[in-house]
């Protein structure tokens, strides 16, 4: 018998972005609500947004903790590099492309890479695997790939 997939797991990594819109904390709030809103998803509580880790270059700035309805929205700005990392990971499927316009209107990332990927029973083995593109550049088309587990 096989398994159904438990849930859509999109992983973005954005790079080259202003220290201004990462390291403000109103600007990440206001991200997150429009996130929420744009891929149809219910926030539970209120979310969590800590500033830390400023005596090391790499790891300073926010993180932001957005609890779902079908699961939840991590995100780490690493202010001083210009980088994001974003978890958005649900048992409801979600359009990703709106989830990365959304990003990029906030945080005008340089460039973005974005994985898809399902989770759990027979699915948990196949990723979307965007390229990482340059925002400006024409969307690259996705490639496939399927890696067996041993």
């Amino acid at each position: 018998m096989k398994n159904k997939v438990w849930g859509q797991h999109v992983v973005l990594d954005l790079s080259g972005c202003p220290k201004e819109k990462i390291a403000d904390g109103d600007n990440i709030l206001a991200w997150g609500s429009a996130l929420i809103k744009a891929i149809d998803m219910v926030a539970y509580g209120r979310p969590m947004l800590e500033h830390f880790a400023t005596h090391q270059l790499k790891t300073a700035g926010y993180t932001y903790v957005q609890l779902i309805e079908t699961s939840n929205i991590c995100a780490h700005f690493a202010e001083n590099l210009g980088e994001v990392y974003i978890d958005v990971f649900s048992c409801r499927d979600f359009d990703t492309q709106l989830a990365l316009e959304v990003t990029k209107q906030f945080f005008q990332p340089q460039s973005a890479c974005l994985r898809d990927f399902y989770r759990g029973g027979d699915h948990a083995e196949t990723v979307m695997d965007y390229a990482p593109t340059v925002v400006a550049a024409a969307p690259k088309k996705p490639r496939m790939r399927v890696v067996k587990a041993a």
